[in-house]
């Protein structure tokens, strides 16, 4: 009936319509508008485009005052495009957030940092992204100017805090992370738009190809890199739905060592591991697959022989004992419980490896498509293992493999990746794990670790003070504990009419430390002897010490007597030194008979010097200091120095008196010469 109505009546006809065009307009203004494409600059290089999409105001509402505090989520799209006549190899881009942006998802990219979501971009002065999975574009000349190969896109999703529209927020600076590429600053080409365009630099324009036109790998992998720690993502066999995988760890810093190593990493197209060798993840389980993406594609797979679906796999060394191990053994430098040690002191320990089968997922599912997980980690189990930053998977040149059967040829790897890792910088309140004292053979009196030299006791003791100077020490304290060490410094002091302090310093609290003491002096030449002390309740595996000396001194090295020793060179004045072969163990604290307290393990070395080299010791003054090392690392961890060296007082009294003594007798012996 109503219909009828509507349909013989005209003014209802008209209302309806009306009704219908309001409906419709109001509509279309709820929905997001997507904003007209920039224009496009005229650009012969990269182009960087930073668009921002839409922002939303979203609670907590915050009053007029504050209206730059206000929260809104935003989404913008950035675009690295090729203009250029040189294949961009690993792209990394550069954003300078300003408005507290917090990045919540991100799609085409990883944060370089390999940080996780959300992430704070006030955390650092320029948010970077590496590419993900379109890693490389290649150029329009080569493609024919297909924007599928040349041109990659980072869509970003976060909460920024700004003023109400129609105030637009934008980064203030956009550019690309390759130093090849100079970046002019980015302009609004519309409201909402920034952009610039950036071109090789003269420099390395002088070496760019004329015009890419071989779009093929072969000649266009980035060089390989160097860092403290790193890793290889090697490929050795590909199938359409599975692919085997080497990954390796090498040591590189100079004398960084890691004990116990932990790997995690990120897949980001579903992968899983089936099997591995040479290692092992610390959580075994296919739960995730099962209930996940996993489960459903791979219907026929028996998920209870997978052994990690984890998204974030963390992976562990084997221990020694699984080394012979068919099943999870096997494998070249694998099962040393995750130790290893700087080239410099073993190269055969500074590398780790393991194998692992990987499943892949749709749309991955062809032997050619190959991607190496992202934000990659290191770690030791040792809270004095260093601290690692690492960065994204760079492809490069295939690894070359000796052949298996152990013919003279080699076997390239399939793909293979390279993440580059470096050790960050201590925090200023992690104390050192070692200190060293001095002493001399012209001073009776050895010059102790400093007060709380590895930190300060959790409740000193009333009679305990940590900031009281150490006391001077006999020579036999050296191989007591402090708690006896104390009462020794006190008799000392008595004997050498010095002053005590009230109340009585703590502690130095180090594991180890180590006496350098200054064995002779004469025209030639010099020695010392350096004396290592294990006060932990556990033995120090493969250690290796290390001291800084003065050139001259350096110069002088020749050898030592009991420890394997090294000039290390490379723009270094550092004499580096191990156990040798049966010594390699620095035993623990332990009790010893005939004694009422523990002592610790200890092992020692003479090193002897030459003058020659500097000028017959002429520029070298072993009293005055020469003779003492300026930095001393134990397992590449830095040790707390003394505040001064022993004094030559005494010795200089010493030989007044033998000189006055000298003198006497000669004038006594003229004077019986003339009666």
């Amino acid at each position: 009936m109503a219909v009828l109505i509507i349909a013989n009546n005209p003014l209802a006809r008209y209302a309806v319509l009306f009704a219908a065009a309001v409906f419709l307009l109001a509509a279309a203004q709820a929905q997001p508008t997507t904003p007209p494409p920039p224009p496009e600059m005229d650009c012969n290089g990269i182009l960087l485009t930073y668009n921002l999409d839409r922002r939303d105001k979203i609670r907590p509402f915050v009053a007029a005052p504050d209206a730059d505090a206000q929260p809104y989520s935003f989404r913008a799209t950035t675009t690295v495009l090729n203009s250029g006549t040189r294949a961009l190899r690993s792209w990394t881009l550069r954003l300078t957030f300003h408005h507290r942006e917090i990045l919540v998802q991100l799609d085409g990219a990883v944060l370089t940092s390999g940080a996780d979501l959300p992430y704070n971009t006030t955390a650092d002065n320029a948010t970077s992204f590496s590419g993900y999975p379109q890693t490389d574009l290649l150029t329009p000349i080569a493609t024919a100017g297909d924007l599928t190969k040349i041109q990659a896109t980072l869509n970003l999703v976060g909460t920024l805090f700004a003023g109400p529209p129609p105030y637009v927020p934008l980064p203030s600076a956009l550019s690309l992370a390759d130093p090849s590429y100079t970046c002019p600053p980015a302009i609004n080409v519309s409201t909402s738009t920034l952009s610039t365009c950036c071109v090789l630099t003269p420099e390395a324009s002088a070496n760019a190809s004329a015009g890419d036109l071989d779009a093929g790998r072969a000649s266009s992998y980035l060089p390989r890199g160097a860092g403290d720690l790193v890793i290889t993502y090697d490929v050795l066999q590909a199938h359409e739905t599975t692919y085997l995988a080497q990954v390796t760890l090498e040591n590189d810093a100079l004398l960084g060592r890691l004990d116990g190593w932990e790997l995690s990493w990120e897949w980001l197209r579903g992968e899983f591991i089936s099997s591995m060798r040479g290692a092992y993840p610390r959580q075994v389980g296919a739960t995730d697959c099962v209930y996940g993406a996993q489960g459903a594609f791979y219907k026929g797979l028996d998920f209870s022989k997978v052994l990690n679906c984890d998204r974030k796999p963390a992976v562990l060394d084997l221990p020694p004992s699984r080394r012979g191990d068919e099943d999870i053994g096997g494998i070249d430098h694998c099962c040393r419980n995750g130790t290893m040690l700087p080239k410099s002191v073993d190269a055969a320990q500074s590398k780790s490896a393991f194998q692992m089968e990987v499943y892949k997922m749709p749309p991955d599912l062809n032997r050619t498509k190959l991607y190496a997980p992202a934000n990659f980690r290191v770690s030791g189990a040792s809270p004095l293992n260093p601290e690692y930053a690492c960065g994204q998977p760079v492809r490069v040149t295939p690894t070359e493999l000796p052949d298996p059967s152990g013919l003279a040829s080699t076997t390239l790897a399939l793909a293979t990746w390279q993440v580059v890792c470096n050790m960050t910088a201590a925090p200023p309140s992690k104390p050192p794990s070692c200190c060293v004292t001095f002493s001399a053979f012209y001073n009776e009196s050895v010059i102790p670790c400093r007060t709380c030299a590895c930190g300060c006791p959790a409740s000193p003791a009333a009679a305990c003070s940590t900031t009281a100077p150490s006391m001077l020490l006999p020579p036999y304290a050296l191989l007591m504990p402090f708690e006896r060490r104390g009462r020794e410094a006190v008799w000392w002091a008595g004997e050498k009419r010095l002053g005590v302090p009230r109340p009585m310093p703590c502690g130095d609290s180090c594991g180890v430390s180590i006496n350098w003491h200054v064995a002779t002096d004469y025209a030639g030449g010099w020695s010392a002897r350096a004396t290592l002390f294990n006060w932990e309740g556990a033995d120090v595996a493969e250690w290796f010490l290390a001291v800084a000396m003065e050139k001259q001194a350096y110069d002088g090295f020749e050898q030592a007597f009991t420890f394997n020793a090294t000039a290390m060179g490379n723009g270094t004045t550092m004499i580096l030194m191990k156990g040798r072969e049966g010594f390699q163990y620095l035993k623990r604290e332990s009790n010893m008979s005939g004694v009422d307290y523990p002592v610790a393990g200890k092992q020692q070395s003479v090193l002897l010097f030459t003058k020659k080299r500097s000028g017959g010791g002429g520029g070298i003054d072993v009293v005055g200091g020469d003779g003492f090392p300026t930095r001393v690392l134990f397992n590449g961890h830095e040790c707390a120095m003394p505040q001064r060296i022993p004094s030559s007082a005494h010795r200089r009294r010493l030989v007044l008196l033998m000189t006055t003594l000298i003198v006497f007798m000669s004038s006594i012996l003229l004077v019986l010469s003339l009666l």
